[in-house]
């Protein structure tokens, strides 16, 4: 998997009514998501268990149900989970044969990943579902060679930013993210001083950034 011009992995989430109509939007939106954080071979399976597990709130909670999508890297996995307001109605796999239905969405969510279930709260439960990666290091990021030489970079700017890059707390993140800024902001600084089109060096850089990050994962 290249990686060399994905958006950080940060965890996002939505709240939405549980509806039939809402689902396509949502599929729409996780591949979105997956495509910009280098999982685009991950879109099927993670949106067929995501469509499985909102449908599951819609038949088993009722339509319009209040319900929120969570998205996250955990470890070298994708995360999906489903919070909605009802702990009684539990999703159950359910051993089918032959024609039957009921029980293969479950079935084939638990064939698909690494692992499911479901955390009861006070207030809701959250069925969760993870999916194998790519992804080689436990913070959710990959060997490759760019992003090895840019934090490379960014630790001479820094020496006290954390040895993992972005980092796992929001100050990290914030401080990660102000120094890499710095690094941009010197070398069109520099771009400048030396004769150059400081604007155009920069929308060069961008174009070539979409097109590597949109690059159709081989």
């Amino acid at each position: 998997m290249d990686c060399g011009g994905c958006m950080p992995r940060r965890p996002w989430d939505l709240s939405f009514s549980a509806e039939p109509a809402e689902v396509s939007a949502l599929r729409r939106l996780l591949r979105t998501h997956l495509r910009l954080w280098g999982l685009a071979e991950l879109t099927e399976s993670a949106q067929l268990c995501m469509s499985e597990l909102v449908s599951n709130v819609i038949t088993h909670v009722g339509p319009g149900t209040p319900t929120t999508l969570a998205v996250s890297v955990n470890g070298t996995c994708l995360r999906i989970e489903v919070h909605d307001p009802d702990t009684r109605a539990l999703p159950r796999l359910i051993e089918s044969t032959g024609d039957a239905e009921a029980g293969r969405g479950m079935a084939l969510v638990a064939s698909m990943s690494e692992r499911w279930g479901v955390q009861l709260l006070p207030d809701r439960k959250i069925t969760w579902v993870e999916l194998a990666s790519g992804l080689t290091e436990g913070n959710g990021h990959t060997k490759d060679v760019r992003v090895s030489r840019a934090t490379s970079c960014l630790h001479l700017y820094n020496a006290d930013l954390p040895a993992e890059l972005p980092g796992s707390s929001r100050l990290s993140v914030i401080a990660t993210e102000k120094v890499a800024i710095d690094v941009i902001a010197d070398l069109l600084h520099w771009l400048r001083a030396h004769g150059y089109d400081a604007d155009e060096a920069l929308d060069r850089a961008q174009t070539q950034f979409e097109a590597e990050t949109l690059r159709p994962a081989r």
